[in-house]
């Protein structure tokens, strides 16, 4: 029986239903795609990140990456972060994430790209 069920139109188009792990995922994933500023009534949510794709990447600007990313993870209480990497890209920065489900500890890996050509973040599990 899961504990968490949602839905999603993306990447699933004759599968509506997520569970658990995988709902977790694309609800991180939807936080990352919100800029801080951008949701009604509720300005502190968001990422940050997009405001360091055209910023030179620094140990600073990786070190502020590392902040948000924390921050985004930190907000959901169904995960924790156990790992967190930042790197570049062709067309921008990626982040790949050890990731624990609270539930059952069970750890996965997940790996967003922040893409600057299209100002999305992709979610590649």
């Amino acid at each position: 029986m899961p504990t968490y069920k949602g839905f999603t139109t993306q990447e699933h188009p004759h599968k509506f239903r997520l569970t658990d792990f995988a709902l977790v995922k694309r609800d991180l994933l939807n936080h990352f795609n919100i800029r801080k500023g951008e949701k009604l009534m509720n300005p502190k949510f968001g990422c940050g990140i997009w405001d360091f794709l055209f910023e030179p990447f620094t140990e600073s600007t990786k070190q502020s990456i590392i902040k948000e990313v924390a921050f985004v993870i930190n907000y959901d209480p169904r995960v924790n972060a156990e790992a967190i990497t930042i790197t570049t890209f062709e067309h921008g920065i990626q982040i790949e994430m050890d990731l624990s489900y609270v539930n059952t500890n069970q750890v996965e890996k997940m790996l967003i790209q922040f893409d600057k050509t299209s100002a999305t973040a992709y979610g590649i599990y």
